[in-house]
């Protein structure tokens, strides 16, 4: 794929992370998810509702309302708008588009929200007509939802590259022991590998701790200028370097990568730093193989060795390679595309000293990467970001 020299993101901050409580199953709509977020991001930030004039929406469970639709709901008046239904990219191309947004002068203050709600029975609606693939040829044959698709996925990588359950199980377990200390995770009791192991099959070789849990929740962040974040004396961090890439490498018989693998270089190149002074890392982790995955082609090990990776380091706060630091969604809950934003307002808590759990030491680089929208047997969706905090 051709290179662009592409303008960086020096002026512009990330500030005011937000998390609207998960919780298991709610009668509540998507909307007030969404109303909650924005009222958190007003009352931390200073700001009257009046100042924000741009906002990203995403949602699986807002029905016919659209972030057209939102503004009416969330009583805002803007001048920019977008709507990004990407699931687990959600968060990385906001955050991009914000940046640009505000960095051009086409919004002041940007306000990125992701809700979802849960209702019983509600997740079935969603996997059933996810896309036009799902409808007509996955879910009429009971396979609807994500479980088979990554379960055929993750066989295929323990077979060509040798990974064992275990190694699945030991980043799940040492992901929980962070999760222990954020408050809004919803798996909070120690995970040993032994039950990891022998948890119920799911679709084989997938466990029941290899699933995110759905649920309902939110979060948001706020985009605008750094002289206006120093103004609001708020902390923020700066986007050193973020890339997206949608339906890379399309003739592979079987996703073993994504678009990373093509964006790794420019990311890091765009960010000015390398791999070893990175504090933190967040990957979207829907199953514990596309963690993996995301790491070999960020380029933390080669394809293929993400086993050994996982051997070979600790992914607690503590550890020697800090991953999810809040628990990701394997223990903090899936609440629908707000999966794809955990990453960042749990990275821009850890960069600026603020975080709800336990706090990386000195932590000033994360990286986080999105992936998403498994319309039929792979996700089309990859990006990452690069982050600073600025205290």
């Amino acid at each position: 794929m051709k290179r662009v020299d592409r303008q960086g993101y020096e002026d512009v901050a990330i500030t005011i992370p937000v998390t609207i409580p998960y919780v298991r199953h709610s009668s509540r709509g998507v909307h007030w998810f969404a109303a909650r977020a924005l009222a958190a991001l007003l009352e931390r930030s200073g700001l009257e509702k009046r100042a924000v004039d741009g906002l990203c929406f995403s949602s699986f469970t807002a029905g016919a309302d659209n972030a057209v639709a939102m503004t009416q709901h969330l009583g805002v008046t803007v001048r920019w708008l977008d709507h990004i239904p990407m699931g687990g990219v959600s968060g990385i191309v906001a955050l991009r588009r914000a940046l640009r947004a505000v960095q051009c002068g086409d919004a002041a203050v940007v306000a990125c929200i992701a809700a979802d709600t849960n209702a019983r029975g509600s997740f079935r609606s969603i996997v059933e007509d996810f896309s036009q693939f799902s409808r007509d040829a996955v879910y009429p044959y009971g396979a609807g939802g994500a479980n088979g698709s990554f379960a055929l996925l993750t066989d295929h990588y323990m077979r060509t590259f040798g990974a064992r359950a275990e190694d699945f199980g030991k980043m799940c377990v040492e992901q929980r022991e962070n999760a222990r200390h954020c408050p809004f995770a919803l798996l909070r009791k120690p995970l040993t590998l032994n039950e990891y192991l022998s948890a119920r099959p799911i679709a084989e070789p997938l466990r029941l701790f290899d699933c995110v849990m759905p649920c309902a929740g939110a979060e948001a962040f706020l985009v605008m200028t750094r002289q206006r974040a120093t103004e609001l004396g708020v902390p923020y961090a700066v986007v050193l370097g973020a890339t997206e890439c949608h339906n890379p490498f399309p003739d592979d018989p079987i996703q073993t990568r994504g678009g990373w693998d093509l964006d790794r270089d420019e990311l890091f190149a765009q960010a000015g730093i390398a791999r070893h002074q990175l504090d933190l890392v967040q990957t979207y982790d829907d199953y514990p193989v596309m963690s993996v995955i995301q790491l070999e082609d960020l380029g933390f090990c080669a394809k293929g060795e993400g086993a050994q990776f996982i051997r070979s380091h600790s992914f607690d706060t503590e550890g020697t390679f800090p991953l999810n630091t809040c628990g990701g969604q394997l223990s903090a809950g899936q609440a629908g595309t707000a999966g794809g934003f955990i990453g960042i307002t749990e990275s821009l808590r850890q960069v600026t000293g603020s975080a709800l759990g336990a706090q990386v030491k000195e932590a000033r680089f994360a990286l986080v990467s999105g992936f998403g929208m498994m319309v039929y047997d792979r996700g089309l969706c990859s990006g990452a970001a690069i982050m600073e905090g600025i205290r």
